[in-house]
């Protein structure tokens, strides 16, 4: 089949909107993944009589792997087509997600979670880059924000599916739930979906495949550590030093070898580094705040993890009611003051978020960050992609995802460390912080733990909200020399 990188600036696709709704089904069964993971278990820990470190393994095993692999099947998704690779990730995703369902033991569970993970990483670049192909550059803005709402729909979506299905079913029906919906999306790939790759003949970089898969696990793994030993342990030290030298080797071959799997020169387009900058220390203060907000709902407010989920829900709804009203008035504003618009939206949200000892605020914290992202990610999205040559779009999705999902992990570990470390201190003595849950079942006065985890939880969120607003900054002022 042939490419359809050339085509589709002159002549728009005619399936576009369609081929939209099926991409953003592969992004939501991935996210929803996520999510729903974190509601069942309990139920798997008692069903396979899993410790906590089976636990963190099933968690960890399937963000080793995404992380590890999204430069390397950018890259190849780039050379031997999109399309193909969504239909491999899916078709992997949906067996691993099988596989899961019906594990006897922890170690099947955490082999077949690694498993779903390789799926992810290999149809997650192919999403972007399609729908960057298929869009011109008057209706992209408003493709990225419905696929930027459906990731969030996800992530909201998630705890509430994952309760229901908890509630009348057995643990395996959060994995089992993805096989029907996989197969589904692989079908409507197949029909809709139009090829597209690199016309350029590239061999594989097999050496910068190779360096990108050992540092970025080896990255990922010392974050994922550090709530266990923390940041001065050698669990952290050796595997960031590991990923340090070999992520600067990978650079170093990326720049002198004659086909580098990743072109280093995208970085000296402002536009590109902007964007860049962006997401990491978005993701890096958004994620570690809605993390530590689930907890929050669930432990402190008292909601159940259905009900967590659903008041989570207004923060997707408002991305995407902005994603779909306020087109013309970012394009009006410019990319440079967009972003710092958008981000600093997001940032208040987060701030909101802080001080949300009752539902109100808390309400009124995730419909400010919907609206904030609802204008920045797409402004960021067009801004990355619209730096490179089209042909390369795999290659700069898979960067992009990966630094995101790098950002994504540190800010888990450092605002969750932060936290820890408040929570700790703000308690009496006597009693265990190990976690929220251990010291609310410890006897203690539930109103001190509570109390001294909010306050624990304000001061962590704050320093997301200025790594969100830092962002802002950063963006806007490289977009605006751009």
């Amino acid at each position: 089949m042939t490419s359809t990188t050339e085509k589709v600036g002159v002549h728009p696709h005619p399936q576009r909107w369609a081929v939209l709704g099926v991409l953003c089904l592969s992004v939501m069964v991935v996210v929803l993944d996520n999510t729903v993971l974190n509601v069942a278990i309990p139920s798997i820990s008692t069903g396979l009589g899993a410790s906590t470190a089976d636990i963190q393994w099933m968690i960890n095993a399937y963000s080793l792997a995404l992380a590890g692999l999204l430069l390397t099947t950018g890259s190849l998704s780039d050379r031997f087509g999109r399309r193909k690779a969504l239909l491999a990730g899916l078709a992997l995703f949906g067996a691993g997600s099988a596989v899961a369902a019906y594990a006897g033991s922890s170690e099947a569970l955490i082999a077949a979670r690694g498993f779903m993970g390789v799926g992810a990483a290999m149809l997650m670049p192919g999403t972007l880059a399609v729908l960057m192909q298929l869009f011109d550059e008057k209706e992209r803005p408003k493709a990225i924000g419905i696929w930027a709402a459906v990731t969030s729909l996800g992530f909201a979506a998630g705890p509430v599916i994952g309760g229901a299905l908890i509630k009348h079913f057995w643990w395996g029906s959060v994995f089992l739930i993805n096989v029907p919906v996989a197969i589904l999306a692989i079908a409507a790939v197949a029909a809709l979906v139009p090829e597209s790759k690199d016309p350029t003949v590239r061999r594989p970089d097999v050496i910068g495949s190779i360096l990108s898969i050992i540092g970025m696990v080896a990255l990922v793994y010392a974050v994922i550590e550090v709530p266990e030993h923390g940041f001065g342990s050698a669990q952290f030290g050796v595997p960031v030093a590991i990923g340090l030298v070999t992520m600067t080797a990978f650079a170093l071959w990326e720049r002198h070898t004659a086909e580098p799997m990743l072109d280093l020169g995208f970085f000296a387009d402002r536009r590109f580094t902007g964007a860049v900058a962006s997401g990491v220390l978005a993701s890096f203060g958004m994620a570690g705040s809605l993390f530590l907000l689930t907890q929050h709902l669930q432990g402190v407010l008292g909601y159940s993890p259905l009900e967590a989920g659903l008041r989570v829900a207004p923060m997707a709804i408002a991305l995407l009611v902005t994603s779909n009203t306020l087109g013309q008035l970012v394009l009006k504003l410019g990319a440079s003051k967009a972003m710092l618009l958008g981000m600093t939206i997001v940032a208040g949200g987060v701030v909101l978020l802080s001080i949300g000892n009752t539902y109100p605020p808390t309400l009124a914290g995730l419909i400010l960050i919907g609206v904030g992202v609802g204008v920045a990610q797409p402004v960021a999205v067009n801004a990355l992609m619209g730096a490179i040559p089209p042909e390369r779009a795999g290659i700069a999705s898979g960067l992009s995802s990966t630094l995101t999902e790098l950002g994504s992990s540190f800010g888990i570990a450092v605002l969750g460390a932060l936290l820890s470390a408040r929570f700790a201190a703000s308690l009496p003595d006597g009693i265990p912080s190990r976690s929220l849950s251990d010291a609310l079942h410890s006897g203690a006065d539930i109103t001190v733990v509570r109390d001294a985890f909010s306050s624990g939880m304000s001061v962590s969120l704050v320093i997301g909200a200025i790594a969100v607003f830092l962002g802002g900054v950063v963006a806007s002022v490289l977009l605006r020399r751009a």
